[in-house]
């Protein structure tokens, strides 16, 4: 079996090994593809492996040995799917693997909002303390998680597992779930616009879909409250960043904390990127070591099903076996 990992750094920088994977197989990596450079490289291959490298109709197309295609992540938007299933090619991902990593990080975002603690050591870095006439002080005014109600959009692995982190702070916590079905203890579920107009925290955990694209907007934002704060986490096209960032200066929310961006990576000086009540961090939530060992570990394991006979984690229908 030959396996062609087009963009394999985000995975491993170094820190991790490829022997498992090689194990399988001819194995090449590739740190990053252009979408251009994909055919050839993946030229002869029986299994190829993206993260972010798109893999369109007409690389597909291209490529008449290709038997597998694995997503080295979650999401598998950058597959065309419906190309894939139509040549009997299974189009497998890795789920589960930044659950506990995203949701600490939507917590980071939301601490570095409420007690701005990057802020305040910089100040004593800077002398403040040193020079201050009493024994504490603060650049801004620090806010109390207890007894604050958190919205969550999407009670999946990430919302339920950010649930239970709120619900250990003290807070209320209310969710919009299309599978309402989903229980989870200490959550209530509501609908939307309640949970806009309710949320002193709300988190974004769905995935992106066509009706969901754009949700936040300048309509939505008038609906919080003028003291809320903004967490995502999971998909930047969720938010119209330029209805954000007019929302954040005219005081209509407090802040934001963003993972995501629409466009990755975003254009250079959006407005959002200078201003003091909004956290923005390059889409590495899910990227802990350990998060990226479990990926690693899924990746192989669904790539070694595959090479055995059995298809597991296919986000489509197919009919492709190993030959």
């Amino acid at each position: 079996m030959k396996i062609v990992v087009l963009d394999g750094y985000t995975l491993n920088p170094g820190d991790l090994s490829w022997e498992k994977l090689e194990s399988l197989g001819d194995l090449t990596v590739y740190d990053r593809t252009a979408e251009k450079d994909v055919v050839e490289r993946a030229e002869g291959a029986d299994i190829i492996l993206t993260n972010k490298t798109i893999v369109s109709r007409e690389a597909i197309a291209a490529l008449p040995v290709l038997k597998y295609i694995g997503i080295i992540a979650t999401g598998f938007n950058i597959v065309d799917i419906e190309a894939a299933s139509e040549k009997g090619i299974p189009v497998c991902n890795v789920r589960g693997y930044g659950t506990g990593s995203v949701a600490q990080h939507a917590f980071a975002l939301l601490l570095e909002l409420t007690n701005q603690c990057g802020l305040h050591a910089q100040s004593v870095r800077d002398g403040g303390w040193h020079t201050s006439k009493d024994f504490c002080y603060w650049e801004k005014p620090m806010m109390e998680l207890e007894g604050k109600t958190l919205g969550i959009i999407g009670l999946g692995r990430i919302g339920r597992k950010t649930a239970s982190i709120a619900l250990g702070f003290g807070m209320k916590v209310m969710a919009f779930h299309t599978h309402p079905e989903d229980v989870m203890e200490g959550v209530s579920f509501t609908d939307l616009e309640t949970l806009f107009s309710h949320s002193d925290v709300l988190s974004l955990h769905c995935p992106l879909t066509p009706e969901n694209e754009g949700m936040i907007n300048q309509s939505t934002l008038k609906k919080m409250k003028n003291t809320a704060f903004l967490i995502n986490t999971s998909r930047g096209g969720l938010i119209n960043h330029d209805d954000l960032a007019l929302a954040l200066e005219k005081g209509d929310i407090a802040g934001a904390g963003l993972d995501v961006f629409s466009v990755e990576p975003p254009v250079e000086n959006h407005r959002l990127f200078s201003m003091d009540n909004c956290f923005i961090t390059p889409h590495h939530s899910w990227a802990t070591k350990e998060a990226r060992e479990r990926l690693m570990q899924g990746v192989v394991e669904n790539v070694r099903a595959f090479i055995s006979g059995k298809v597991q984690h296919a986000v489509n229908r197919h009919t492709n076996h190993v030959k």
